[in-house]
């Protein structure tokens, strides 16, 4: 028997996006887009927290006489940070290594089609009215205007 998808809202959150991102992006050349802007955005942004992390540590190792009610981040906190995201931006370019491999891919526009029917498939509409009608008719929703005129 398959496992059902789990409920929390962390996942929910998660499977919504999933199925957006599908929509949104549902051939091979936009995939591939997506996923290499989404990890130059996330490098970007790890790389300028660290620069300002590391700028911040030396300020305050030339400058000792900085009140502790000044430092909302303790040196600790910035040096366990600074530890992490630089684990985190090898990872990045690991990926993004593995990207590349990706984009050297090509595909002919008959299997880009293929893609989009599929997209349509896995992450359908959800504000689609047959699709909401599905759900209605599955869930039984009790407020469903259409359910009074079933019999």
């Amino acid at each position: 028997m398959a496992e059902e998808p789990c409920q929390c809202s962390d996942c929910q959150r998660f499977y919504k996006e999933h199925d957006r991102l599908i929509r949104e992006f549902p051939t091979f050349k936009q995939q591939k887009e997506l996923n290499w802007a989404s990890i130059q955005s996330f490098r970007t942004l790890c790389i300028k927290i660290t620069d300002e992390l590391q700028r911040e540590l030396s300020e305050r190792e030339s400058n000792e006489d900085i009140s502790p009610d000044e430092k909302h981040i303790s040196d600790k906190e910035i040096t366990e940070a600074l530890d992490a995201l630089e684990n985190v931006n090898a990872y990045l370019y690991s990926i993004e290594a593995l990207i590349e491999r990706i984009f050297e891919t090509k595909i002919s526009n008959n299997i880009e089609s293929k893609f989009k029917e599929i997209a349509n498939e896995l992450a359908p509409d959800p504000l689609n009215i047959d699709r909401l009608i599905l759900n209605r008719l599955f869930h039984e929703t009790p407020d469903s205007p259409d359910k009074k005129n079933i019999n």
